[in-house]
């Protein structure tokens, strides 16, 4: 049971609802455990398949639940476009989840205050990264926090014959082999026999992505302003579209697929498959362009700014202070990262192989074998650059050899051979 004295005198909660085994449950539980009059269910929309809605209302229709759907696909763009700016990936994959939570539960937060309730609920068990994501925002709000999964100690068997007892509208909780979770930027597969990391998923777990080398190989070329991707050969589009358009895209060649064991917030190790063609083809054709007009120093300090950069990302803290801070740094250098980059897409890879801007810090004539000198400075010049690189080393070595001669040396009677 959740603790009362924070549902006391309480008449109204918002549930985050996809219409899924756990969110449906939640609606009567919130009633007849924590004592609410009102549960009106909550949808949004960061890129779903269209089928996920169908479920949500026919599901709320047959509860006779008040159903909100928000769409929050074009913020939830604008995230993962920063989130290419930052380069930001976690132990290996592009973030997808942790990016959707953040944007979902403010549109939930939303609704839930323009609608007068004083509680705001979830049904995320008490194993996964969702419901800190979720309450990270929420408990910045003046609402009761509820997680009726969690504080219930709810399985998925004890959700089934409670769905059956009730005669809920599931389908006996049987909602496929495994958990999909689907938004814009990534497809992500876990449960049942996914739960064993040794063993090997066939290919229909697999739906954005064809089987790798299947496809010809064919080249595009994205062109980015300050760091944000703006157009495909050439042609314009807003940053849904455009990432629709090369998740079909690049998936078709069978680019962005991850099997990974993932470390979780609470401590747990868990075994992920993931789905994310456009946002790999964008996060390598980003690197890239960095790579062709940041200086040497930059490029090493902005991977330290990443990294913490995705590690809150993960964490659902993408509004913290310290994010904040990072973001002015990643925005100085994006101001530079304008240009174009051609990728190829080969053998289920996404791989840049040209680029091009007004800012390259590269100049063809220096970097050249054919040419003598530039600028003023030669070849020859390095003569000197040669003999100190590396001088410290080599005196240190040298030094520590001396030593231990000279060591060795006090040890003998002069006769070569050691003193008894």
């Amino acid at each position: 049971m959740t603790d009362q004295s924070d549902t006391t005198d309480q008449s109204k909660v918002a549930l985050a609802f996809s219409g899924g085994l756990d969110t449906t449950v939640c609606v009567p539980l919130l009633e007849e455990e924590y004592d609410y009059d009102e549960v009106i269910g909550v949808t949004v929309d960061v890129g779903q398949p269209a089928e996920e809605f169908d479920e949500a209302e026919e599901t709320a229709e047959a509860l006779g639940l008040d159903h909100y759907v928000v769409d929050a696909k074009d913020a939830f763009a604008d995230q993962c476009l920063d989130a290419v700016k930052a380069n930001a990936t976690y132990q290996g994959y592009p973030l997808g989840t942790a990016l959707a939570r953040p944007v979902i539960a403010e549109a939930i937060l939303e609704v839930a205050e323009d609608e007068g309730c004083t509680g705001i609920a979830h049904g995320c068990t008490g194993k996964g990264n969702d419901q800190l994501r979720f309450e990270a925002v929420w408990r910045d709000s003046d609402l009761a926090v509820i997680a009726p999964v969690r504080e219930l100690g709810l399985t998925r068997e004890w959700e089934m014959e409670y769905a059956a007892e009730k005669d809920l509208p599931v389908e006996g909780g049987n909602e496929g082999d495994w958990s999909i979770d689907t938004n814009l930027w990534s497809r992500s597969v876990e449960g049942d026999d996914l739960e064993d990391p040794g063993y090997v998923p066939p290919e229909d777990i697999y739906e954005w992505t064809e089987t790798p080398g299947q496809k010809e190989i064919e080249t595009i070329e994205i062109t980015f302003e300050e760091g944000k991707p703006v157009a495909i050969d050439g042609e314009e589009m807003p940053s849904v579209q455009l990432i629709e358009y090369l998740n079909d895209l690049a998936g078709s060649h069978g680019v962005g697929r991850t099997d990974m064991m993932e470390d979780r917030m609470l401590g747990l190790k868990v075994r992920e498959n993931y789905e994310h063609p456009a946002a790999t083809t964008l996060l390598n054709a980003h690197e890239a362009l960095e790579g062709l007009v940041l200086t040497e120093e930059e490029r090493a300090f902005k991977k330290q700014v990443d990294q913490q950069w995705a590690e809150k990302a993960y964490e659902g803290l993408i509004s913290a202070p310290l994010v904040d801070a990072l973001d002015g740094f990643v925005d100085t250098t994006q101001k530079k990262v304008t240009g174009t980059v051609t990728v190829k897409f080969e053998g289920g890879q996404a791989r840049p192989v040209g680029r091009e801007s007004d800012y390259a810090v590269y100049s063809e004539s220096a970097a050249s074998f054919n040419t003598e000198s530039v600028d003023g400075i030669a070849q020859s010049d390095a003569t000197g650059v040669a003999k100190y690189h590396g001088f410290q080393s080599r005196l240190a070595n040298k030094v520590a050899a001396d030593a231990e001669a000279k060591k060795a040396e006090l040890l003998t009677d002069g006769s070569g051979e050691s003193e008894e």
